[in-house]
């Protein structure tokens, strides 16, 4: 299927091709979940931590005899029931993350540009950048297409001029073509797509299933 490039002040130039096993699919809910989950349960920290009855500080002598006092019957302060004694099944350090299949990975990627070209969220801008590193620049870009939205700009290379101008926004993902988040994409209000990084998706995203 064909779409519409931009140039930088909105007007159109000429089309572009987007390969229908890559912007075109039939959407995996699945997919576009596990990747999510996935994402997400990598960024957690996993630094909860607390002290079970071994751990507590406190003697372990017998705080009182076993009979004859009136009390119950107590063989530590580091008991649960006591304050100051440990947890019992309390949460010890741990690491969430896991890996997800990379067919599924992918899946979810073409799923959710799939989605969003289904939902006429997606741009296609002829390449461009900010020569001078200025927030200003960029800004006079985005104004044409979508200036009061979650923007995700997909790049084809790393550009540090064009993210340092971006990075003051607070609406705004800079993504690479080949390190795509699914998070990013799905919550991504628009998609802003460079030129050459459609023809690098359409490459990296097609070629294999």
């Amino acid at each position: 299927m064909n779409k519409q490039v931009c140039a930088v002040d909105g007007s159109k130039k000429h089309e572009i091709n987007l390969a229908d096993e890559v912007f075109n699919i039939e959407i995996s809910d699945g997919s576009i979940y596990h990747a999510l989950k996935n994402e997400l349960a990598n960024l957690r920290l996993g630094t909860a931590s607390t002290k079970g009855r071994s751990e507590v500080r406190g003697s372990g002598a017998k705080p009182w005899r076993q009979k004859g006092t009136g009390r119950a019957r107590s063989g530590t302060r580091s008991s649960p029931v006591w304050v100051g004694g440990g947890v019992v099944f309390g949460p010890k350090l741990r690491d969430y993350s896991y890996k997800l299949p990379k067919k599924v990975k992918r899946l979810a990627i073409k799923s959710i540009l799939s989605l969003k070209n289904k939902e006429d969220r997606i741009s296609i801008i002829e390449d461009f950048t900010a020569e001078s590193g200025k927030t200003k620049e960029l800004v006079k870009v985005l104004k044409n297409f979508f200036p009061d939205e979650k923007t995700v700009i997909i790049i084809h290379k790393d550009d540090a001029m064009l993210k340092r101008a971006g990075r003051n926004l607070p609406n705004l993902k800079f993504l690479k073509y080949d390190r795509l988040r699914a998070h990013d994409l799905f919550y991504g209000k628009r998609l802003l797509i460079l030129e050459t990084a459609v023809l690098k998706l359409n490459e990296f995203y097609g070629a294999r299933n």
